[in-house]
């Protein structure tokens, strides 16, 4: 398909892995230290933010001083690393194994970029298989995490590729702000039901999951964003 993309930049939480409920029981419990209690609400606001602006988001809602951040923080990613690190704790998503298999059989470079932290981003890569992704970036790699473009923007240029011909899969607002910001074709996976009312980024396209993703649909997005 002489339309495929440069490449498909990959987000990782809640969109190739479902480590959503890891976090939830991190962030549970960095609640009850506090001695209040994490609400879905809270896990909506914070979804898809690196963990430099979501423990402020935590914070703020659970009604906590600022001076409980960096604690907050720091319990969070040590209590996420060890439950990411537990045996069948990565679960892929649906699609994500076909997806990355065809990505690779048709040549197509990828990036894994993600909001979270190295140490949380290398047990997910080994459950995937390193061999899938060209380039991986982590969000204590950037200077600014999604909903900036700068991961994206870096995926693309250690890649040495055009962004707006790249495609970008993301499973949050933030991430997808992110994708369209640094101007690529970019899909939108919900891995939560969106609340009512809320503003969506204008995306290329959204899909109810990667199974719903396959090498025609990537080359038709390049193809429409060429001839625009």
């Amino acid at each position: 398909m002489s339309d495929m993309p440069a490449a498909v930049l990959l987000d990782m939480d809640g969109l190739l892995v479902d480590t959503e409920p890891l976090w939830t029981i991190a962030e549970h419990e960095a609640a009850a230290r506090l001695g209040r209690e994490f609400t879905p609400e809270m896990k909506q606001a914070m979804i898809g933010h690196g963990i430099d602006t979501a423990v402020p988001i935590m914070i703020a809602m659970l009604g906590c001083p600022e001076s409980d951040e960096p604690a907050t923080a720091e319990f969070l990613l040590r209590r996420s690393a060890e439950l990411f690190r537990e045996p069948g704790a990565i679960v892929p998503q649906p699609g994500a194994a076909r997806l990355l298999g065809a990505l690779a059989a048709a040549g197509v470079a990828t990036a894994l970029v993600s909001s979270s932290f190295r140490s949380l981003v290398d047990p997910v890569v080994a459950v995937l298989g390193a061999r899938h992704f060209t380039v991986t970036l982590a969000g204590d790699e950037v200077a600014r995490r999604k909903p900036h473009p700068d991961p994206y923007l870096e995926a693309a240029r250690l890649l040495g590729v055009d962004p707006a011909v790249c495609v970008v899969l993301e499973d949050s607002l933030t991430g997808a702000a992110a994708g369209v910001a640094a101007g690529c074709p970019t899909v939108l996976v919900p891995s939560m039901p969106l609340p009512a009312g809320v503003d969506v980024p204008p995306v290329q396209a959204r899909v109810g999951s990667l199974d719903e993703v396959d090498l025609a649909m990537l080359a038709g997005l390049v193809r429409h964003r060429r001839h625009a």
